[in-house]
């Protein structure tokens, strides 16, 4: 087993060398160069004075420079903060001042808004991928080219604090979970073991490397020789191209994009034969369009779960195996799942009951960073961590997400808490009271819905209310229905109740 995650490349370099580790938009990558690629950046962020323990922020879409700015970092055994490309410049500020990030490097589009942060927070230096480089950055392919390919990658313990990434808070700004080495490198171990994954896949996937999920696939990828067709997008018919010309093994994606998939009236233009398995995270999946996957994709869809406290997915079927539509699998070997009593973490129920899942074992997260009251509140002192869904689990211990035990919306596989939502509607100069829940939707599984009371005399609009999130937020975090309404139900102390928000509709 590896011990840190900058060993990855080097130690799949020198058993995989030229075969092809990664393909975007139509360029290659031995595994030979991402490994020499990231030797050179990691020689090049030295000499600009980052080191091991620094955290530096990756901030832009998928794309090769990220994986390749990904291990180098973890090469000089410096912390990797990944963000989400959603992210505003001013939601970008507060993570950077956050977690204390040193450097950022970042595609243009992303990294020009945000180059006042070296005068308004402990960043450094900004830099930026391609050849047009704004000034007060610096460049990418510079540092690559002005570099040699031969860095000794820094010994750090299994242990050490790996990756800060950042998940949506209740509170109504972010959190950042910690992790190590040990616990992503363990959890890419186990997702191949169940999967089995091997030298043999080929892999298509748009899935944001930022995210839990399109990280724990691509550090499986490249620990076990697979070769990744990486997406920047999710575009249909470049995906279904995609899996035809590179004879992929796996698709791997959200039930949103399957749906798009299914809705495509060319689907059956494309040769989908190669495909041995695909897998469906995120949110859940209705059970018959999970078996109209199958029937048209040709191979079983294979249904698992995560978060980003633990590293990437926490339960999953199996490729080999019992594979139940509508349950998110078993627990990953070597850790534990149990659903226990909603207000009573210490009393674990009885099978087919439900509760709140709870996880233990080596995947579980450090904590958050600089927040140990957010700590303690999600992890027990034995080591079990709150994950907020309510489940129930089988006699054979395969588990069923029923609901949420905390407000969170799931979009379109990404968290949504009302209260960061319900704090930037507050701040519109035509907003008394504001409360934020969920609506289903049939693509994105559930959207968020502001439920507005105007200031006295105040004639706030929906689109107004729009256009001050989309200043402020992600765009999936924007609500996508905005209802104006006298007042909110609450209870007797003053406040808001989100569950009783849907008698309101108009």
């Amino acid at each position: 087993m590896l011990t840190s995650l900058g060993e990855i490349l080097p130690a799949a370099a020198v058993k995989h060398g030229e075969k092809t580790a990664l393909v975007f938009k139509g360029e290659s990558f031995s595994f030979r160069d991402l490994d020499d690629l990231s030797d050179r950046l990691a020689r090049g962020l030295e000499t600009l004075g980052i080191a091991a323990g620094d955290r530096v922020t990756l901030y832009s879409a998928n794309c090769w420079e990220w994986i390749v700015s990904y291990y180098a970092t973890l090469k000089i055994g410096a912390v990797i903060n990944p963000i989400n490309v959603m992210l505003t410049p001013e939601e970008v500020a507060f993570v950077a001042a956050d977690c204390g990030a040193k450097a950022v490097l970042a595609s243009k589009d992303k990294g020009e808004p945000i180059l006042g942060l070296k005068n308004s927070s402990d960043v450094e230096e900004i830099i930026i991928f391609g050849d047009q480089v704004p000034d007060g950055a610096r460049s990418f392919n510079e540092l690559i080219a002005s570099n040699e390919p031969d860095f000794e990658i820094h010994e750090v313990p299994a242990d050490a604090l790996s990756t800060i990434c950042y998940t949506s808070g209740t509170t109504g700004h972010p959190k950042g979970a910690m992790q190590s080495h040990r616990s992503i490198i363990l959890n890419a171990a186990l997702l191949a073991n169940m999967h089995v994954r091997t030298a043999e896949d080929t892999i298509v996937t748009a899935l944001p490397c930022p995210h839990v999920y399109g990280n724990v696939i691509f550090n499986a990828a490249f620990m076990y020789g697979m070769t990744l067709v990486l997406h920047p997008l999710f575009v249909q018919d470049e995906i279904l191209q995609s899996i035809q010309d590179h004879d992929a093994t796996m698709f791997e994606g959200v039930p949103t994009m399957y749906l798009y998939l299914l809705d495509h009236p060319r689907l059956t233009d494309y040769d989908l034969s190669s495909l041995t398995r695909c897998t469906v995270g995120g949110q859940t999946m209705a059970v018959n369009k999970m078996q109209e996957v199958e029937e048209r994709f040709g191979c079983p869809l294979i249904e698992l779960w995560g978060m980003t406290e633990l590293a990437g997915l926490g339960t999953t079927n199996l490729r080999y195996g019992l594979n139940k539509h509508g349950s998110i699998g078993v627990s990953l070997p070597g850790c534990e799942m149990r659903i226990t009593a909603v207000d009573d973490a210490s009393r674990t129920l009885p099978r087919g009951e439900v509760g709140e899942l709870m996880a233990r074992g080596p995947i579980v997260m450090q904590g958050y960073y600089g927040n140990d009251q957010g700590t303690a509140e999600t992890i027990e002192p034995d080591g079990w961590l709150h994950t907020g869904d309510l489940a129930s689990m089988d006699g054979d211990g395969y588990i069923t997400i029923v609901d949420r035990k905390k407000d969170m919306i799931l979009t379109a596989g990404y968290n949504v808490y009302p209260a960061e939502i319900e704090r930037v509607v507050a701040e519109h100069s035509d907003v008394a009271l504001v409360a934020v829940g969920r609506q289903p939707d049939e693509m994105k599984g559930e959207i968020a819905k502001a439920y507005v009371v105007l200031k006295k005399g105040a004639s706030g609009d929906e689109e107004s209310i729009v256009s001050h999130c989309r200043e402020h937020l992600a765009a999936y975090k924007v609500p996508r229905a905005v209802q104006f309404v006298d007042d909110l139900p609450k209870t007797s102390t003053g406040k808001i109740m989100r569950r009783e928000l849907r008698k309101l509709d108009a």
